[in-house]
């Protein structure tokens, strides 16, 4: 018995070494299932990172590239059952339907309203912010400035008329804003009282 004991700078057999033998198979599997020779290297690729991944559940002496084809099969009927959820928006009507507008444009409208804010007269700031932006009714922001009622109002009415024609709005119009403290401030709900 010729049997040779392992070297010490022998390493111990890996089946992860065997899996470049079984690319091929693994190639031609993957044609015949996606018949797209992209989408087949895609389907390989995916099935070696898989197999590399899970390798702790590979079982040491079963057949490596049945286990391979297995992934492979599966992978791409997954991928199969995924795509017929998914819908076809190849013109793109339904992603502009769901989009929305992008931050920095709330941003820009929120630095043309502090510009707008600060060239009204300390009155009108001083009740549109109680009034508005920290939600106090007309009497307390009344009892807060030490005047009556109708001025608070009459201050509110006359800095939202006066920001929003500094805001180049028209009667109803709204600001293109999402920050609900900065709609309070301009809106004609929280002056109403």
């Amino acid at each position: 018995m010729n049997q040779r004991s392992p070297q010490r700078d022998e390493k111990p057999f890996d089946p992860r070494d065997e899996i470049i033998e079984h690319l091929p198979s693994l190639r031609a599997f993957a044609m015949s299932l996606t018949r797209n020779p992209s989408a087949a290297d895609d389907l390989v690729h995916d099935t070696i990172v898989k197999a590399w991944s899970k390798f702790n559940l590979y079982k040491p002496g079963t057949n490596l590239r049945a286990w391979l084809l297995t992934i492979l099969r599966n992978t791409y009927y997954s991928g199969r059952r995924k795509q017929a959820r998914e819908v076809s928006d190849t013109d793109g009507a339904m992603t502009e339907r769901l989009a929305s507008k992008p931050d920095h444009d709330g941003r820009l409208a929120l630095a043309d309203l502090a510009s707008a804010f600060a060239r009204l007269p300390a009155e009108q700031r001083e009740v549109l912010v109680l009034v508005g932006a920290m939600g106090f009714s007309i009497e307390e922001a009344a009892q807060t400035c030490g005047c009556a009622p109708g001025t608070v109002k009459s201050r509110a009415n006359r800095g939202r008329r006066a920001l929003a024609d500094l805001l180049g709005l028209n009667e109803g119009e709204g600001m293109d804003l999402t920050e609900n403290t900065t709609l309070a401030v301009i809106s004609a709900q929280a002056v109403a009282g």
